[in-house]
């Protein structure tokens, strides 16, 4: 969990956004993998620095949890994040249908503070949740998971964050939650 202020926080997924995968996932663009992941190789090694670039604090929302700072982290010249600890089992509370496993849970470690939320699994039932019960601003980007964290994608995600910046904790951060106008993500 996070405390009030601070920079907006960058809510990172690993499969999909950062190792691409399926018919269209481009070839193997960093050195072979010596950690036993085939896929490790399409990694995009400049993706780290972009990533760093941006006026947030990024946190790695992964079911790769550490290992994610273990194995991805050096290969891209992130640091060590923190790591959002996945709930063991759900805590049986009805969710809506088409509702994201990780939405309510990323919308309760960030509190008050403003995220952005990279993932290939993102749909409109989770811009619709979120808006209506996270208290800041969100961005909910899906990330076509055949193509990967793209710069258009990085553009429209420092874009928001340049927005998002006007925020004040206590205001309301509804209609912050979808999409730019005029800009088309990657995904669809």
């Amino acid at each position: 969990m996070t405390e009030p202020g601070g920079r907006p926080l960058l809510f990172l997924d690993v499969d999909g956004p950062l190792i691409p995968f399926g018919s269209g996932a481009p070839p193997a663009r960093g050195p072979l993998t010596d950690a036993g992941h085939p896929l490790l190789g399409r990694l995009d090694l400049t993706v780290g620095a972009r990533l760093l670039a941006l006026p947030c604090e990024l946190v790695w929302a992964t079911t790769w949890q550490h290992e994610a700072n273990d194995t991805i982290a050096p290969r891209l010249g992130l640091p060590r994040l923190p790591v959002v600890p996945w709930p063991e089992q759900d805590d049986g509370t009805p969710a809506p249908r088409g509702l994201h496993w990780k939405t309510r849970h990323l919308s309760a470690w960030a509190g008050p503070r403003p995220f952005v939320w990279l993932d290939d699994e993102i749909g409109a039932t989770d811009r619709t949740w979120t808006e209506a019960a996270h208290p800041a601003p969100a961005l909910l980007h899906r990330v076509d998971p055949t193509k990967g964290l793209t710069e258009v994608d990085l553009e429209a995600v420092r874009a928001w964050l340049d927005r998002a910046a006007l925020f004040r904790p206590g205001q309301s951060g509804r209609g912050m939650v979808v999409d730019l106008p005029g800009w088309t993500p990657s995904g669809g």
